[in-house]
């Protein structure tokens, strides 16, 4: 299979801020070793991006409870390791292009669960906004990195 060929898959990433700025994470039920991420999934077919980010952010997490801070300019772009390409997302794509939105939870923690119709991830916490690069796997690490510089101008 030629990799290189494959497209980029349309995405959206959410970046959800609780009341006192941690950022929500999880952990993904397929790589159940010490990798978090934030939220983020596929556009569907005549979806717009923010409606895609209520949708994913409410399939993965069930929250619901949010307010729309910054819808981050331009895509952020990353591909999967040639191992993985032709497998994930049944081989179709080699990477994703996808929009980011910076959300402020308005909820309280109980209303997060993540054990949803189709569960994503295995557990989820709140940390600082320092630590989102410290556990992401390495292929999204650059994405992580430019989201960083992006929130600290928004938050500091």
């Amino acid at each position: 299979m030629k990799n290189k060929n494959l497209p980029l898959r349309n995405g959206v990433g959410i970046v959800v801020l609780n009341k006192k700025n941690k950022i929500f994470v999880a952990k993904r039920l397929d790589n159940p070793k010490n990798f978090w991420q934030m939220p983020q999934g596929g556009v569907d077919i005549r979806e717009d991006y923010l409606t895609a980010a209520y949708r994913e952010l409410e399939e993965e997490t069930s929250i619901k409870n949010v307010e729309l801070i910054k819808e981050f300019d331009g895509l952020i772009t990353y591909e999967l390791p040639k191992h993985l390409q032709g497998i994930i997302w049944k081989g179709r794509y080699k990477g994703q292009k996808q929009k980011w939105f910076l959300m402020r939870f308005l909820g309280n923690d109980n209303e997060i669960d993540i054990k949803t119709k189709n569960p994503e991830f295995l557990e989820w916490k709140w940390i600082d906004l320092e630590n989102i690069t410290d556990n992401v796997v390495d292929f999204k690490l650059q994405v992580y990195k430019e989201l960083k510089e992006k929130i600290k101008v928004i938050i500091n």
